[in-house]
């Protein structure tokens, strides 16, 4: 499988666990499989999607190489917001109109990742659909969501997540309009936290996945589809997306929420 780059990605396991769902894994995606190995001795590719016991991985090889990037929803800052979160007063909260009304929004994160935004509506209570289009990536956001299902801290925040495979664009190309409340986009952009993590993690997105290059057309088909709202996280001070100025939007430290109302909230 290229990259946009052109280098290669396989995969591979530690010697730790069963081989056969990554060798399985690596026939669905028709990735080479290495076998058992240490990704920190290996140099034949780039990137791994590498399981070992504490789940499935995309990895770094190489002496030296930074640590794995996972879809983590029971510990690190998925687990933290959770318990500490500033429920509906967060910002991501208030972005997707979960203060206009009382009903269970059903959010469409059309551009899923990791599923930490998703995860964070969940844990607030809405019902949560994501679409990743990256079959790598969606690999690794089922691997967690599965993981997240044994913990029962998390399990009963995930089953209001349910997770797709598509090319989100040409799904809501071919749903009804009101096929969510909210229609949710977080576009890859490129990252300027100084977070060792967060450089780690839009890093080896960035080899995996590009840049998500429709996103202004993804946002028109959004606008069509969402019964109240779309709503589309961008840069504090990156322009808006496509040609459409968003009616309002909410700021933060590093980023904002540019929203595109579709029409009003009922008000039950």
């Amino acid at each position: 499988m290229p990259f946009p780059g052109g280098e290669p990605l396989a995969v591979g396991c530690s010697d730790r666990v069963d081989p056969s769902p990554a060798q399985d894994l690596a026939k669905k995606l028709l990735l080479p499989f290495l076998g058992a190995l240490d990704p920190r001795r290996t140099c034949d590719v780039d990137v791994l999607l590498y399981a070992d016991e504490f789940g499935l991985a995309l990895q770094w090889t190489g002496k030296g190489a930074p640590g794995p990037v996972r879809a983590e929803f029971g510990s690190g800052k998925a687990g933290y917001r959770l318990e500490h979160g500033g429920g509906r007063g967060q910002l991501i909260a208030r972005a997707v109109g979960m203060q206009k009304t009382r009903r269970i929004l059903h959010i469409l994160d059309a551009t899923a990742g990791l599923g930490q935004d998703a995860f964070v509506l969940a844990g607030l209570g809405c019902r949560v659909t994501l679409i990743e289009r990256s079959p790598v990536i969606h690999a690794l956001l089922a691997d967690g969501l599965a993981r997240a299902r044994l913990n029962p801290l998390t399990a009963p925040v995930v089953e209001r997540m349910t997770l797709i495979s598509a090319d989100a664009r040409q799904w809501l190309e071919r749903a009804e309009p009101g096929v969510a409340d909210v229609i949710y986009l977080d576009p890859m952009f490129p990252h300027r936290d100084k977070s060792a993590l967060v450089k780690k993690e839009m890093r080896v997105f960035r080899e995996v996945v590009g840049d998500d290059e429709d996103a202004a057309s993804l946002l028109e088909e959004a606008q069509n589809k969402a019964s109240y709202r779309a709503v589309v996280k961008r840069p504090r001070k990156a322009p808006v997306l496509g040609a459409t100025e968003p009616a309002t939007r909410l700021e933060g430290k590093t980023s904002r929420y540019d929203i595109y109302p579709v029409r009003a909230f009922p008000s039950d």
